[in-house]
């Protein structure tokens, strides 16, 4: 069984983008994310009450990545420390060889291509660093720019696979060697970051 180690904390980067760990400074942008009407719309979860369950969501997050059981970056462009929008891998398989992608953006940062680019970076480290055999991403039926966002990073529909915890959902998948997504490409694209 293959293990996880997130400490130190992997930072990464792309040509606009910083890829970090969460802190309490971002507990403002962790509740608008997690609050925010158009940011939640096609997500079943609990609303925050107040800033304190936003700084307990960080504490979670960073306990669990203190646990290797998940990684979730802040997405922050190089000028602008302020997170705009996460990125995670969790809900590992017991051999550490599938995860689950989640990602969610800021509305004012949508459209621009931060979200394209953040995913290539988060693709290159679970297939290049933990060696994942498999990436899975549910989004719902009718949350278009997500699939579309899979979509153009190669990733498939998994036929006849149902989300049991909400059948609203596609289940997409990308694997590590089947994928049209080559190692080629990804080192292409790794070797300018």
């Amino acid at each position: 069984m293959a293990r996880l180690n997130f400490t130190p904390f992997p930072t990464l980067t792309t040509e606009r983008l910083t890829l970090r760990q969460l802190t309490d400074e971002d507990d403002k942008e962790i509740f608008f994310l997690r609050s925010d009407k158009t940011v939640n719309q096609y997500i079943t979860r609990p609303i925050p009450s107040g800033m304190d369950e936003a700084r307990d969501f960080i504490q979670k997050i960073n306990d669990g990545i203190a646990q290797n059981n998940s990684i979730y970056w802040a997405i922050c462009l190089h000028d602008k420390p302020i997170l705009v929008g996460t990125i995670c891998l969790w809900n590992f398989s017991d051999d550490k060889s599938i995860a689950e992608l989640g990602y969610e953006l800021i509305p004012a940062s949508q459209g621009q291509g931060i979200m394209n680019e953040a995913l290539k970076r988060i693709i290159i480290y679970a297939f290049e660093t933990l060696k994942i055999e498999k990436l899975e991403a549910f989004t719902h039926k009718d949350n278009i720019s997500s699939s579309q966002l899979l979509v153009k990073n190669n990733f498939k529909r998994e036929p006849g696979r149902i989300d049991e915890g909400d059948i609203d959902n596609i289940v997409y998948f990308l694997n590590r060697f089947t994928t049209a997504f080559s190692f080629l490409g990804l080192f292409l694209f790794h070797s300018w970051l």
